[in-house]
């Protein structure tokens, strides 16, 4: 089972516009979408539309209108029960593909809730093969409550793999955590969040990627495994996808796509990866279906999660890169 941790899910309302968007102007809508969001949710719904058992694991209240697009969803899942009502994202798309979002920062969890959420996943965790954390964490939350669970995780259930997809301080404080005990086996940060915990420009790591100069990538994921990350997986947008690990590194670049919504593509980037390792496929291999259902998921409108029929893993290309 793969089993996923969101503590901030959102009701994802994804506005599409038919023209550039502009600001102080009233304009009008082609469509609107709402669905159930967040990193961990996004995660578990991929591997619900592939038919792998999942449960998504995150707090909100008894009667929250989320819950009922989780279940239109079909994404097996247990809440933890607040008094609280879960965040709304809103994204406005532009017929380039520009993606903007204002995320809201989600319900003060308090002290009984966040224990009775870590409770929830290292019990249900003993039937897990994977546990992936992801996402923001809201508000009452421990910054360092991600590394606390993986240590937790570890010392409780040491052959369950783990991965984590997170980003500002969280993020940081995750890495800082790598100095003092076990580091997940997977994190997939972007160039942005990489250069975050590797003490670089992430927009100059970016850049230089979308040039193909994947060197410095690899060197500040490769920093990650050296200090105790099983694998490391970037996103890098058109650029691709770069992932690092002891035995090398990898490039993997999809066919060009036109974008519709970024939203959601991490996401099933991370989840594409996941699925294929659960599998038994190789690095290749896996990488090649983290890029195939991350940009499948770039040319689909709103939070749209790619099924198995939507995706090409055989157009994406991987090359081997240079690990040192």
């Amino acid at each position: 089972m793969i089993l996923t941790l969101t503590p901030n899910p959102s009701t994802d309302q994804t506005l599409v516009l038919g023209e550039p968007l502009r600001r102080g102007a009233v304009q009008r809508l082609q469509s609107t979408i709402g669905t159930a969001g967040g990193k961990g949710i996004n995660v578990s719904h991929a591997c619900a539309l592939a038919g792998l058992d999942t449960l998504a694991l995150f707090p909100a209240s008894g009667n929250d209108p989320f819950l009922k697009l989780v279940t239109e969803d079909s994404i097996p899942y247990q809440a933890v029960f607040f008094d609280g009502r879960v965040r709304t994202n809103i994204t406005i798309t532009e017929p380039d593909g520009t993606t903007s979002k204002l995320n809201g920062p989600g319900p003060e969890l308090d002290h009984a809730t966040i224990a009775k959420l870590e409770g929830l996943l290292v019990g249900a965790a003993t039937a897990a093969d994977w546990v992936v954390m992801a996402g923001s964490l809201p508000p009452g939350v421990p910054t360092d409550w991600y590394a606390q669970l993986v240590s937790e995780l570890r010392s409780h259930l040491p052959h369950v793999k783990i991965a984590v997809d997170t980003s500002d301080a969280p993020l940081v404080a995750l890495a800082a955590s790598l100095d003092h005990g076990p580091g997940p086996d997977l994190m997939k940060p972007n160039g942005i969040e990489l250069g975050q915990i590797a003490g670089v420009d992430g927009e100059e790591l970016e850049a230089r990627a979308l040039e193909g100069d994947f060197a410095p990538v690899v060197a500040a994921a490769a920093s990650l495994v050296d200090r105790g990350v099983t694998e490391v997986l970037v996103t890098l947008g058109a650029a691709g996808a770069v992932l690092v690990n002891a035995q090398g590194a990898w490039h993997a670049q999809p066919q060009r796509i036109e974008v519709v919504s970024t939203v959601g593509a991490g996401d099933s980037s991370l989840a594409g990866y996941v699925m294929a390792r659960r599998g038994g496929a190789d690095e290749t291999k896996a990488l090649q279906s983290a890029m195939a259902y991350g940009s499948t998921a770039a040319s689909l409108p709103g939070t749209t999660i790619p099924a198995p029929d939507d995706i090409h893993p055989e157009d994406v290309t991987v090359t081997r890169l240079p690990r040192d």
